[in-house]
């Protein structure tokens, strides 16, 4: 009787601190995300400023930080995949938080360019060891629940950066906006080391394998999973078309329809909170259903909610009407979430235990490259260049934005063809389905 309580106390132990460490790595990246997208909050006010064109400003706010994220996204998941993942992820919070605030501080081109290379160095450790310690605490089965449940802090960290770094902004100035966002993320990197308990490599997997990959057995065993490429792109091509079009979309309001940076934050802001959650619970509970256990539902579904929700993002940025506009833009939003769950629960049942870090980082980096090089430096070029000598205006990059949404259907073929293989390749890299 007294090994039956026992049992029973276990069990539930087990289960407040798996539900405790998710609803702390939601937090971290809710502060992650919300670290990342003040910045394109905040853009506009920046680029005048320092008297920047929409090429150079891309390049300042985007590619910098993305340019280091993606670099050291490799190498520090390497150390996730060998060594504590809490401490790294700890370390990273404190790391980004601290160069968010710097981008506060600073008082010109130069300086907010370093803070801003920091910032991506931090964050470069964050995701990917969030996403191995939740693949450790939660079985194969609920590991898309999970993720979805860690996705919440997408959209809430956008609204933080929209909404209110908007109105922060627009009340005392765009650094102060950083000022706020960079703080917090110090306690909670503190929380992360005082209170989340490394979990045990594989324990809760079929495969497992003590011994970490070479970086080069990583690359060679994902590129042999079909499924794992076609996941990676339809992500990353996701990226390029949601968070591309996002990252100039405030900016496209403040022109278009000549409202200042806090009324375009409350115009998007609340779209991001309602819907984006909306969206992550609604996929929470559908990946929670016994009919999703089969992984061809859930990339069969990610296929057909961005390929519909691509329609009403070219609608948003062609019509000239606000009220249209902001009604494309209630849908066309929640779908930028739907996939971020299942994209990463979906590449933790792809890899073995020992490479699970690793495979994140791949996967953050295709996205990263898509999102914070690809999209905002060839828009804002684009921009740049259909204004001709008058300089970037609404017009230009309207034309430039245009070009951008169709990518949507990029995305949605990548999830239609992961469809073919993923049984066997999660069968091979897990055990089981």
């Amino acid at each position: 009787m007294a090994s039956v309580i026992a049992a029973g106390a276990e069990r539930d132990t087990t289960f407040k601190l798996r539900w405790y460490v998710l609803f702390i790595t939601m937090l971290v990246y809710t502060i992650n995300i919300a670290d990342r997208y003040v910045m394109s909050t905040v853009l506009e006010p920046i680029r005048l400023e320092l008297k920047l064109t929409d090429g150079g400003i891309a390049f300042l706010t985007g590619v910098s930080l993305a340019l280091f994220y993606v670099t050291m996204g490799i190498p520090l998941s390497w150390v996730a995949d060998r060594y504590n993942r809490k401490n790294l992820l700890a370390a990273s919070i404190a790391a980004w938080s601290v160069m968010t605030t710097m981008c506060g501080l600073s008082r010109g081109y130069t300086q907010l360019l370093l803070a801003r290379m920091g910032v991506g160095i931090g964050e470069a450790g964050g995701t990917p060891a969030c996403n191995a310690i939740i693949g450790d605490y939660f079985p194969a089965d609920r590991r898309p629940m999970a993720m979805t449940i860690f996705a919440l802090g997408a959209p809430i960290g956008a609204w933080l950066g929209a909404d209110m770094a908007g109105a922060v902004a627009n009340a005392y100035g765009w650094r102060a906006a950083f000022l706020v966002l960079g703080v917090p993320g110090v306690v909670l990197a503190l929380i992360v080391y005082f209170t989340v308990k490394e979990p045990k490599r594989g324990q809760l997997d079929a495969v497992s394998d003590a011994a970490a990959p070479t970086l080069k057995e990583s690359l060679k065993f994902i590129w042999s999973q079909k499924a794992a490429f076609h996941v990676i792109m339809g992500s990353g091509v996701s990226a390029l078309w949601g968070w591309g079009l996002m990252w100039f979309t405030p900016t496209f309001i403040q022109r278009t329809y000549h409202l200042d940076v806090g009324s375009a934050g409350a115009i998007v802001g609340p779209i991001h909170l309602v819907m984006g959650i909306s969206a992550s619970l609604l996929t929470a509970w559908l990946l929670a259903r016994p009919a999703f256990v089969d992984p061809r539902r859930i990339v069969y579904l990610l296929g057909a909610v961005t390929a519909v929700a691509t329609v009403p993002s070219i609608i948003a940025y062609y019509t000239h009407s606000l009220p249209l506009a902001t009604a494309m833009w209630w849908i066309f939003i929640p779908a930028i979430y739907f996939y971020i769950g299942p994209a990463f629960a979906l590449g933790q049942n792809l890899a073995p235990p020992q490479m699970r870090a690793m495979f994140t980082a791949i996967a953050l980096l295709v996205a990263n490259v898509f999102n914070l090089i690809v999209a905002p430096q060839v828009v804002g070029w684009m921009s740049d260049y259909f204004a001709g000598p008058r300089g970037a205006d609404a017009a230009s990059l309207r034309m430039a934005l245009l070009i951008l949404a169709p990518t949507g259907f990029w995305a949605a073929f990548h999830y239609f063809a992961a469809a073919r293989t993923i049984v066997a390749n999660q069968e091979r890299a897990v055990g089981h389905v």
